[in-house]
């Protein structure tokens, strides 16, 4: 044990910590049942929107709904590729999401970098700034912002769908929570090397935030791929439609199928959903130490 290497002895003692934490039972079953309940209670809606994506049309109202539809058929996603561009807005939101969040994330981490590590005039001034638009709703932004995609002639571009949202107040104060807690004496052994700040920022703080990271991509990702409003206002040709803005057309003003709607929006959470679980440990980690940090 005397001659056991420094990080599995602290991973020995932080794996002790933990079990004395964990319930055990009365206390076991107190927590982990309403938690499996309260999991189950979340699951069900999207249980019903793949088994409603599988319903034919004559079962879809019926008065006695199956959880399993019987029979089961994939009628209702032909029918959604026949009736409109599916590939198209797929890749219309897959291309602007992408962009959007490999810019978020690199914007924010370089903004959170000057406002956790670097000292100068006016840091929390502008900082509390930053934090003040977080207050102001996106809806009072649009119309001014439109104006000026449109003296730009930007409308119907993908700038315009990608450019005003490689930037976020939020993502900056969530890495600026996460950079807060990486150890001065790090950055300093690298200045004393010789290293500028953008090689302590490229080599020391962002491989030690991987959580933070994570957490921030799968925010950006999922507020861009599910972004509505703004894609409706700039994005008015068929060619440019993101595939939210197309479901949307799904919905009619007397009927409505609603087993293309299901079907369109399994199709949409399919990229969210493997984005999380690729993401999904560090995401957790980064949501707990991010919290954790002032």
């Amino acid at each position: 044990m005397l001659n056991m290497p420094v990080t599995t002895k602290m991973t020995y003692h932080q794996t002790a910590a933990r079990r004395r934490w964990l319930p055990s039972g009365l206390g076991a079953w107190i927590i982990y049942v309403p938690l499996t309940i309260s999991a189950l209670i979340m699951i069900v809606p999207f249980i019903w929107m793949v088994s409603t994506s599988l319903t034919t049309d004559q079962y879809v109202l019926s008065a006695t709904p199956a959880l399993i539809p019987q029979p089961a058929t994939l009628n209702s996603y032909v029918q959604l590729f026949q009736l409109m561009n599916i590939g198209g807005m797929f890749i219309n939101s897959l291309f602007v999401t992408t962009l959007t969040t490999l810019g978020q994330v690199l914007t924010s981490a370089m903004a959170a970098y000057a406002f956790a590590r670097m000292q100068w005039r006016g840091r929390n001034v502008v900082f509390v700034l930053y934090l003040v638009t977080l207050m102001v709703p996106s809806q009072v932004t649009i119309v001014p912002l439109f104006i000026l995609m449109r003296l730009l002639g930007w409308v119907n571009t993908y700038q315009a769908l990608i450019l005003p949202g490689l930037f976020s107040a939020f993502g900056t104060f969530l890495l600026r929570q996460s950079f807060s807690g990486i150890p001065r004496e790090l950055e300093e052994a690298a200045f004393l090397d010789g290293a500028s700040h953008f090689t302590v920022f490229r080599r020391v703080v962002l491989p030690l935030s991987g959580p933070g990271l994570a957490t921030l991509t799968v925010f950006s990702f999922m507020g861009s791929w599910n972004a509505y409003l703004w894609p409706l206002f700039v994005a008015r040709q068929d060619s440019m439609l993101t595939l939210p803005v197309g479901l949307a057309r799904l919905q009619g003003q007397h009927l409505t199928q609603w087993n293309l709607v299901m079907a369109g929006a399994v199709i949409s959470i399919i990229p969210i959903v493997i984005v999380y679980l690729f993401a999904q440990k560090s995401f957790v980690r980064g949501i707990a130490l991010t919290g954790s940090k002032g």
